[in-house]
């Protein structure tokens, strides 16, 4: 039985006064006993010292941030609108002076053809007798440079050198007794390592951001011209260009350049900075000579698939395949081959062409390494005295016409006057031209273009059509292509 229907509302309560009594005298007892079991509760508390997590980057935050500035340039660049306050719609004249301060005009109302562009950086002291290093993007055609460190105080900057290849470039302040940054060794940084990004984030200034290392040696991104990138997800955003990447220790590990954007103009995780390994050389040869000099070795190279790896014979696709040696280079004094595999330069492995021509270009001229080189499935060791690298220039081309001879999903022809014109390569050039290629055909998916010149087949030179029809018909089922791009040579295994 159930109390549902049966309990009445008086009855209840008063039901509810007879338990409540009960219950209360029980507390008492319980209470009692309590009290004569258990002392009074005594609480600690933390000192202003214990009260702050030890889990904190603030000490590093405190000993790096003097040590970075706010770098602001302004250059007068052209004027491609033309826009005063009269061609103006109504709604924007008002946010730009009226007629009497028109925006990007000479002050009579008329389109000015430069006008005053003002952008923000960063950058870190690494001297105390005021230099400064930061990205030659932030500085590069600037009239006047203000440099404002950590304590409010501002100064005039002028550029003492800079390096466009690697987007470095080096400042001085008049200026003394000012906080350093701590040099690190980029070296030995490994992925997974904490990594603090400081610098000054759309314009905030003194900001600080937290992620990890999260890749090394990142490299033919198109960024710069050397790249050896550290990839970090430390959130890097416009602004942050020129300051400092930390390890949990302070120590400078890179200098913050570029972020993947994909559209947007903020970070999406993905930011790159400079080795401070590169640019502690830029900046002493700056500092030494005014000029950045780089050492060339004089080879065109490529990094190693998997399938040309096979190709050439090699049990791990490692190194820097040469598909080029520049005539009278240093390379072809030392008697490198097109077709050797350059696996270590005085002992370090490389592990592609970006490597490899950045650890060259660290170097001076005269410098004397060892190449280890891999040359017919054989190892040897192949020493060479670099020298200075000459100005580099670039070579254009437009694609030929299409033609039809050729094999499966590709199409050639005899390299002639009127298509090594188009396609930017001597007219005297051997071998055929590549005409069309079936996007769906494996050559296509292993790198082959309309417009590549093939000039040797297995290692064998074609000079036209029939003996690269006749040295296909001796291929096997894998065909190793040497092909002539605009100018420059890449091995293709097809």
């Amino acid at each position: 039985m159930t109390f549902k229907g049966i309990l009445t509302r008086p009855r209840a309560a008063a039901l509810a006064t007879v338990m409540a009594a009960g219950l209360g005298a029980l507390a008492m007892a319980a209470a009692e006993h309590a009290s004569n079991a258990n002392p009074p509760a005594t609480f600690r508390y933390a000192s202003p010292d214990e009260s702050v997590s030890r889990n904190t980057f603030a000490p590093v935050v405190k000993k790096v941030l003097p040590a970075v500035v706010n770098v602001a340039s302004s250059k007068m660049v052209k004027n491609p609108m033309g826009m005063t306050p009269g061609n103006m719609e109504p709604f924007f004249r008002q946010f730009f002076g009226g007629e009497e301060a028109p925006f990007g005009s000479n002050g009579r109302g008329q389109a000015a053809p430069q006008q005053l562009e003002q952008g923000q950086g960063s950058g870190v002291i690494v001297s105390p007798e005021g230099y400064i290093l930061t990205n030659n993007h932030v500085v590069d055609g600037a009239t006047i440079l203000r440099v404002t460190l950590s304590d409010k105080r501002e100064f005039k900057a002028r550029v003492v050198g800079t390096d466009p290849k690697t987007d470095l470039a080096v400042l001085k302040i008049d200026a003394a007794n000012l906080p350093t940054v701590v040099i690190g060794d980029s070296d030995k940084i490994q992925v997974g390592d904490f990594a603090l990004a400081i610098g000054n984030p759309f314009g905030l200034g003194g900001t600080v951001t937290m992620g990890i290392v999260s890749a090394t040696g990142r490299s033919n991104l198109g960024i710069e011209d050397y790249e050896d990138f550290i990839q970090t997800d430390a959130p890097i955003n416009p602004g942050n260009s020129g300051g400092a990447l930390v390890n949990d220790h302070g120590d400078l590990i890179g200098i913050n350049t570029a972020i993947l954007t994909h559209g947007s103009e903020g970070n999406q995780g993905i930011g790159f900075a400079i080795p401070v390994a590169v640019a502690r050389n830029v900046t002493d040869q700056i500092l030494r000579n005014g000029k950045v000099t780089r050492a060339y070795l004089g080879v065109m190279s490529e990094g190693v698939t998997p399938a040309l790896a096979k190709a050439f014979h090699e049990k791990e696709p490692a190194g820097a395949l040469v598909s080029e040696v520049k005539h009278a280079s240093p390379a072809d004094h030392a008697g490198i081959e097109k077709g050797d595999i350059i696996l270590a330069v005085n002992g370090k492995p490389i592990s592609d062409n970006a490597q490899l021509r950045m650890l060259i270009s660290l170097m001076q001229p005269g410098t004397s390494v060892n190449l280890k080189v891999l040359r017919d499935g054989a190892e040897r060791d192949i020493p060479a005295r670099l020298e200075e690298m000459p100005t580099e220039t670039a070579k254009a081309g437009s694609e030929p016409e299409n033609a039809q001879t050729g094999m499966e999903g590709v199409s050639v022809e005899d390299v002639t006057a009127r298509n090594a014109r188009q396609i930017g390569v001597p007219s005297d050039t051997a071998g055929v031209v590549v005409t069309a290629v079936d996007p769906a055909s494996q050559a296509a998916l292993n790198g082959l273009r309309r417009g590549d010149v093939i000039v040797e087949v297995n290692r064998k030179p074609v000079h036209n059509t029939a003996e690269f029809e006749q040295a296909l018909k001796r291929s096997e089922a894998e065909t190793l292509l040497l092909v002539n791009r605009q100018g420059q040579t890449v091995y293709l295994a097809v």
